[in-house]
C-alpha cells in the first residue's frame, strides 16, 4: 500500500499575501490594482492559466503583457510572485512527516509561468517534494474544484482513492477530491500546521487499519477454503 499526500500551496504551506503582490504588479505597470483586475482576473485569464490554457509559460506572459499594455519583465513578474509568499514552518513539518509515510505532491492551482518558478518562487519546499514532485493544476489541464484535475493526480501516481490524502484552505476544493473518493483536509489558520500534522497521521493510522484489516479477511477466507466442504474439501466434486 502506497500512499499519496497531495497539498495545495498559497495559504497552507506558504503564507500568500495577494495584496502586496498586486502592489507589487501596480508599481511595474502603472496602473491601479481595480485595473489590473479588470485587464486580467476579471476577464477570465488567471483561471484559464490555472486549468491549462495557455501553452508555455511565454504564451502566458505574452498574453499578461498584451492585457496590461506593459511589457513586464518575466524577472520582475517573479519577484512580484515571490514578494508576497512566506513559508509556514509548522505547514513544512507535517509535510515532511508525510514524506516519510508516502509520497508527497504539490496541488496549486496556478499557471505555467509559476510552475516554471516554482523551485525558486517556493525554494523551502524543494527538499520536500523534489522538483518532479512540484506542480500546478495547469500542468493537469484542469483547476480545483474540478474532480477530474483529482483524477488526473490518482492517475499520474497510480494511486487509488482511498490511498490519497488532501489539503487545501477552501471548502470548495476539498469538497472536489471528495466527490472522487479521497481522503480530505481544510487547512485552518487556527490550527496551522499542528492541525495538518495531526490530519496527516490520522490518515496513515487509518489507512494502515484498513491495510491489516483486508490481510486478515483474505487469510481467514483462504484458511475456510482449504477446509472440509469448503472450496478444496468434500463440496469441490459436486
Amino acid at each position: 500500500m502506497a500512499l499519496l499526500f497531495i497539498f495545495d500551496m498559497d495559504n497552507v504551506l506558504y503564507d500568500y499575501d495577494w495584496r502586496t503582490r498586486m502592489a507589487a504588479l501596480s508599481e511595474l505597470t502603472g496602473h491601479s490594482v481595480p485595473q489590473l483586475r479588470e485587464r486580467w482576473w476579471r476577464t477570465g485569464s488567471e483561471e484559464r492559466a490555472e486549468a491549462g490554457g495557455f501553452a508555455s509559460a511565454e504564451d502566458y506572459l505574452d498574453s499578461f503583457r498584451a492585457a496590461v499594455g506593459v511589457d513586464v519583465a518575466e524577472e520582475d513578474w517573479v519577484r512580484a510572485r515571490a514578494s508576497a509568499m512566506a513559508p509556514f514552518p509548522e505547514s513544512l513539518d507535517a509535510v515532511s512527516r508525510a514524506a516519510e509515510l508516502g509520497t508527497v505532491t504539490l496541488l496549486t492551482n496556478n499557471g505555467p509561468l509559476t510552475a516554471k518558478h516554482l523551485p525558486r518562487l517556493a525554494p523551502a519546499l524543494v527538499p520536500l517534494f523534489g522538483h518532479e514532485h512540484l506542480r500546478t493544476s495547469s500542468q493537469y489541464g484542469a483547476r480545483k474544484p474540478d474532480p477530474r484535475v483529482f483524477e488526473r493526480v490518482l492517475e499520474r501516481y497510480g494511486t487509488a482513492p482511498e490511498d490519497a490524502f488532501f489539503a487545501d484552505d477552501l471548502p470548495e476544493n476539498v469538497a472536489g477530491a471528495e466527490s472522487v473518493g479521497i481522503t480530505a483536509h481544510l487547512f485552518s489558520p487556527v490550527t496551522a500546521g499542528a492541525g495538518l500534522r495531526d490530519a496527516v497521521e490520522r490518515f496513515a493510522r487509518d489507512a494502515a487499519a484498513r491495510a491489516g484489516a483486508g490481510a486478515g479477511a483474505g487469510a481467514r477466507a483462504g484458511s475456510r477454503a482449504g477446509e472440509p466442504g469448503g472450496i478444496e474439501g468434500g463440496h469441490a466434486g459436486r
